[in-house]
């Protein structure tokens, strides 16, 4: 019987040993056939948006079965040398680079429709995009213009969700990425781990992003340290280099007449350096492979079609070296079949569902918010895509300068780790908006802003935030803003602010009344988020005024009102000047008691009741191509019918009844719609990627004091053509509006929601 057993058991050896020989074969056949040959190495150096002529070497040399058993880069070197020793061909990385949006990886600006609908509002105010802090009674900035962010959604699109990695030489080619130590300026080799923070390291060009941090180091771009590292390929054991040379050349003297291209020719001359001493590390058996590339940009994405041919070009003119190197048509097969049974190592677990999800979470939101947020489950199976969009999800929170994933693949499926690292130049921040107007009849409209927010005060993530205004609009404010539970579905909301407006109202006989409103108000309020686009707030608002004219201080009211308000409102809105896509609802009700002194006119009269006063709006917008509608509609009404108030509809201003200055139509009633139709001529004609819009609108509305006096007759009709765009400082405008009563009006706007 146990010689039976033993039997048995020593058959099913040798089955599984016959089985794990066959799966291994090819891999075998191509390290046996490495051994009858030198062994080649491949280094590929940094050189931004050139990069892709890389690709046009690597293609020559597939064509003419050329093996690479090493490979390292720096910075864009490192980014094709990742994905090819992953095991994408030369075309398939070609396909990849030429298709992937270079330029949105250098923005890491959070979309409007993906801020919460608090932040929105925030960004429309404070409309300058500053990242300044305040701590340690120091003030406090990124490390970086950029956080990196994007550039690693874009990495990791690239690279699909692979794991990360103990050792870079278990890839399908053994692979090296470079970077530069910040703090000691050596060159640091990174051998293991994930390959898109290596790569991403590798290519960090400092003061644009900020360092990525891999073993406690701060690591920038390579090419400081070691641009094309031929030291690196050799100690990893090629026999024979091939080095591809896509660094910038020095500039001459003439250009340079700035401080940028100073900065610049300083960077040249350190890589360069670099590149230099590597050179003296080759062989009259390696190749060196300089593309003709000195007259293309390193930062104009559009070259890298050029740049590709100008790569394969210069590695034909050493093609009679690269011969030399080319193997048989069969050595070269079970050499790329050894390459794709190494890849299958990553590549099969892409499609086993998620195991377990975890987060190294290093801010102070809730994991459970976090989790809501990422709207993964264990046992989905995802996609780039799928974890791209999660990403972003939980970046839009507004909390965190990076958001990463890594995978690590176990028996049972896949390990998700989420990092949320949260804003090191936090937790109080500064904003700042500048809003400009100009209608080429009066003084310039100007206001500045600045706002100190100081967050995370309370355990459920309390705000306390202070405002001003200087300019036009004055105003000063302070705020508490306090969510009540760990996952701010409901808050609290207490805000004191003093306003002084400048108030330009047109008068019954066409004349404008000089007016100067200031006003104390308290609101205290509850709400509740019902999605991250949508507030629902009920609360207290308590108000103490003064108007008088600039003219005359005769004239001059006092009021006092108290009351309550109910609000709920809805954005999805792209841009809130110039929106492509989304809606934006407003409906605001308010019951106030309103008392007045001073007001001497004898046929005015006042009301001791309590008064209801509704307001409604809504834009919405649709995108066709480069073409976009964008619909308005505005609506005001109240019960405390012809009785004073100053709490009054406004009409006129820039596509709100253009043709008339800013809310110089005044009434207790309000009825307002438009239509604008947008075209996108920067984007179809000019072929940019900043948009510039042509737009014209028809618009309808008017106000009334009393609701009898409402006529669907009385509208008054206008429209506009301009000129639009938004810019880092918020849109910007020129337009020229006219009504059917004949007033006219030019408009010129920066920063100015509208």
């Amino acid at each position: 019987m146990l010689t039976i057993l033993r039997l048995n058991q020593l058959s099913w050896f040798l089955l599984s040993c016959l089985c794990f020989s066959a799966v291994l074969q090819p891999a075998m056949a191509a390290s046996k056939i490495a051994k009858e040959r030198p062994t080649i190495g491949l280094v590929l150096s940094g050189g931004g948006a050139k990069g892709t002529a890389h690709i046009g070497v690597l293609k020559v040399l597939e064509k003419h079965r050329i093996p690479v058993d090493y490979v390292a880069g720096t910075s864009i070197g490192a980014y094709v040398a990742g994905m090819y020793a992953l095991g994408y061909s030369a075309e398939q990385i070609e396909k990849i680079m030429l298709n992937s949006e270079w330029a949105d990886g250098y923005s890491d600006t959070i979309p409007r429709e993906s801020l919460s609908y608090r932040d929105k509002q925030q960004r429309d105010q404070f409309n300058i995009p500053i990242n300044v802090g305040y701590n340690d009674n120091r003030l406090t900035s990124p490390s970086g213009l950029l956080r990196g962010h994007s550039m690693s959604l874009l990495l990791r699109h690239s690279t699909d969700l692979v794991e990360q990695f103990g050792d870079f030489d278990d890839l399908a080619i053994p692979y090296r990425a470079v970077a530069t130590d910040l703090a000691t300026s050596e060159a640091v080799v990174l051998s293991s781990g994930s390959v898109v923070q290596a790569m991403q390291a590798s290519a960090t060009v400092p003061g644009a992003l900020q360092p990525a941090i891999i073993d406690g180091r701060l690591l920038v771009d390579g090419g400081i340290a070691n641009n094309m590292p031929v030291d690196v390929v050799k100690a990893m054991g090629a026999d024979i280099i091939i080095a591809v040379d896509i660094g910038s050349p020095l500039v001459g003297q003439d250009r340079l007449d700035s401080t940028v291209a100073v900065l610049e020719q300083l960077s040249t001359i350190l890589t360069q350096a670099s590149t230099a001493r590597q050179k003296t590390l080759l062989t009259e058996r390696d190749i060196l492979i300089r593309p003709a590339i000195d007259v293309l940009s390193t930062t104009d994405f559009s070259i890298m079609p050029l740049a590709l041919k100008l790569g394969e070009d210069a590695a034909k003119i050493q093609l009679e070296k690269l011969k030399s190197l080319s193997i048989k048509e069969s050595a070269y097969l079970a050499y790329q079949a050894g390459k794709t049974q190494q890849s299958l190592q990553w590549n099969d677990p892409l499609k086993k569902p998620i195991y377990k999800i975890a987060f190294d979470n290093q801010s102070k939101v809730s994991e459970k918010l976090l989790r809501e947020r990422l709207d993964i489950k264990e046992g989905d199976v995802l996609t780039k895509e799928d974890l791209a969009s999660a990403i972003n999800r939980l970046y839009a929170l507004n909390k965190f300068e990076r958001v990463n994933a890594e995978f690590e693949d176990v028996e049972q499926g896949r390990i998700l780790t989420v990092t949320t690292k949260a804003k090191s130049w936090g937790p109080n921040y500064f904003q700042a908006g500048f809003n400009w107007e100009d209608d080429f009849s009066l003084d310039s409209a100007i206001t500045v802003g600045l706002a100190f927010n100081m967050t995370d005060i309370t355990q459920n993530g309390g705000e306390w935030r202070n405002e001003i205004e200087l300019g036009y609009r004055k105003l000063i404010a302070t705020e508490f803003y306090q969510p009540l539970d760990r996952d701010k579905t409901f808050y609290s909301l207490a805000r004191l602010q003093y306003q002084m407006l400048n108030w330009d109202v047109l008068d019954e006989d066409s004349s404008y009344l000089l007016l100067e409103n200031n006003v104390a108000q308290l609101e205290l309020g509850l709400g509740y988020n019902y999605d991250s686009d949508g507030i629902m707030e009920l609360g207290f608002i308590g108000e103490n005024g003064h108007v008088k004219s600039e003219i005359d201080n005769q004239d001059s009211i006092s009021y006092h009102s108290t009351g309550a308000y109910f609000k709920i409102s809805y954005d999805t809105l792209n841009s809130i000047s110039f929106p492509t896509d989304g809606n934006r609802f407003t409906f605001t009700s308010y019951l106030r008691d309103e008392s007045y002194s001073g007001v001497t006119t004898s046929d005015t009269t006042f009301s001791d009741d309590l008064a209801w006063q509704f307001e409604a709006d809504w834009k919405g917008a649709l995108k066709l191509g480069n073409h976009a509608i964008v619909g308005k509609v505005e609506f005001a009404t109240t019960e405390n019918d012809g009785n004073f108030t100053l709490h009054v509809a406004e009409l006129g201003g820039f596509l709100n009844l253009s043709g008339y200055r800013k809310d110089t139509l005044v009434g207790a009633h309000k009825i307002f719609s438009a239509i604008i139709y947008q075209y996108d001529l920067g984007r179809d004609v000019l072929i940019t990627d900043l948009p510039l819009y042509l737009g014209a609108s028809l618009e309808g509305g008017n106000v009334w004091f009393e609701r009898s006096q409402m006529d669907l007759d009385d509208l008054i009709y206008a429209s506009s053509l301009y000129l639009g765009t938004d810019t880092e400082l918020g849109p910007a405008a020129l337009g020229f509006g006219v009504t059917n009563r004949g007033d006219t009006a030019f408009y010129l706007f920066l920063g100015k929601n509208f």
